[in-house]
């Protein structure tokens, strides 16, 4: 009688031992398993203050993870589906068309007219003054053949990005696939109150920029699983301001949902490994409780980042309250930038509670900001470091 055939444990068609695990990858994975009590998986959000700091002392060539004690990447990014702009194959060109003084009017990846400081594109809010798509012309002229999966140079660096997918697949890394959320996908191309608006004036033109987006995520994703087995997959969403969800419940089951289920159904059919759990991310700023549940029902939502705290969230509440909910974020930028008293006051409250719940990695609510100074969020590290467990 044939013996049944097993899995090679290559961490493309069966996982890899904890042995053979990068460490980061094993830490990682503790987390996403909510394992109670394990020390904190140690990462920053981003930055937004290197410039201050090297004045501050830090060396230019500095290695931020030594430097500030933070853990190696446990996981490895795919890309090619967008992020905060659409994949447009060819984007439009990236060029400054106006110099205003201090300002500068620069067009960007997604077509948008957007006004900054000029030299300087981060690090703030930029005013976004005009968007590409405003109505079914502008969609067929400007966008849809942008979003065509066949498009010229769309995968001509597939071998290449592949081979180190693969390789991190085979530390046990974890493997996320990055991909504009819906509500930003449409933000991006619209703008905020065009979007809104659309939904009610152009609801047809919704649908097919919807479908474009389903059909370039089935056809890169289906690519990318050819050669690895997902993780995750992390959508750029978005799609919460200060006070809540920019749409309302029925929107997101009109709009959003018939295209983010066939898609997470089609990735879940073509994972090599059957057995892997597949976790699935949203990333939005602003007040996000009200879609937690919502997300978690329709698409198995069970990741979450960054938690702004001026908008309301409290990741030690929100653990508590969600808790199948893998969370990043959380730590407040306002209180970085206020001196050691009042980062021990933070940590000390938030830091012990989220390692006893699991399921927690401490960063900054969004990028750390100039304010920040480099002696402060030396301290938060160190802090960090020992309510984490990780001394």
């Amino acid at each position: 009688m044939a013996r049944p055939q097993t899995s090679v444990p290559d961490g493309i068609h069966a996982m890899v031992s904890p042995e053979r695990m990068h460490p980061s990858a094993r830490r990682l994975r503790e987390v996403y398993a909510i394992t109670p009590g394990a020390p904190l998986f140690q990462k920053e959000f981003s930055y937004h203050c290197l410039e201050q700091w090297r004045q501050q002392g830090l060396p230019a060539d500095a290695d931020l993870n030594r430097e500030f004690g933070l853990d190696e990447p446990g996981y490895f990014r795919l890309g090619e589906l967008g992020w905060c702009e659409p994949a447009f194959s060819p984007a439009f060109e990236d060029k400054v068309l106006e110099v205003c003084g201090p300002y500068e009017i620069w067009q960007d990846i997604a077509g948008r007219r957007v006004k900054c400081f000029t030299g300087r594109r981060s690090g703030f809010m930029p005013q976004f003054m005009d968007h590409v798509l405003k109505d079914r012309r502008s969609w067929q002229e400007q966008c849809l053949w942008r979003l065509d999966p066949e498009a010229p140079g769309r995968f001509d660096t597939l071998d290449e990005r592949m081979a180190k997918a693969t390789a991190a697949a085979r530390e046990g890394k974890f493997i996320s696939q990055g991909i504009i959320g819906a509500g930003l996908y449409l933000r991006s191309m619209m703008g905020v109150e065009t979007m809104m608006l659309a939904f009610y004036d152009m609801p047809d033109v919704v649908h097919d920029a919807m479908a474009a987006w389903l059909k370039l995520g089935q056809a890169v994703t289906a690519r990318h699983q050819e050669h690895v087995t997902f993780d995750e997959v992390f959508f750029a969403e978005d799609i919460c301001y200060n006070h809540g969800p920019l749409v309302s419940p029925a929107i997101f089951e009109e709009f959003f949902f018939p295209y983010y289920q066939p898609l997470l159904a089609g990735v879940k059919s073509r994972q090599l490994d059957r057995a892997r759990t597949l976790h699935v991310q949203v990333d939005t700023d602003g007040f996000c409780v009200p879609i937690i549940e919502l997300y978690h029902r329709a698409v198995g939502l069970d990741t979450m980042c960054p938690f702004e705290v001026a908008s309301g969230c409290d990741v030690v509440e929100i653990g508590r309250k969600f808790p199948y909910l893998v969370m990043s974020g959380g730590i407040d930028k306002r209180i970085l930038a206020r001196g050691p008293a009042a980062i021990d006051e933070m940590v000390e409250r938030i830091l012990p509670a989220m390692r006893a719940r699991g399921g927690y990695i401490p960063t900054c609510d969004h990028g750390v900001p100039a304010e920040v100074t480099l002696a402060d969020y030396r301290h938060y590290r160190r802090r960090a470091m020992e309510l984490g467990g990780r001394a």
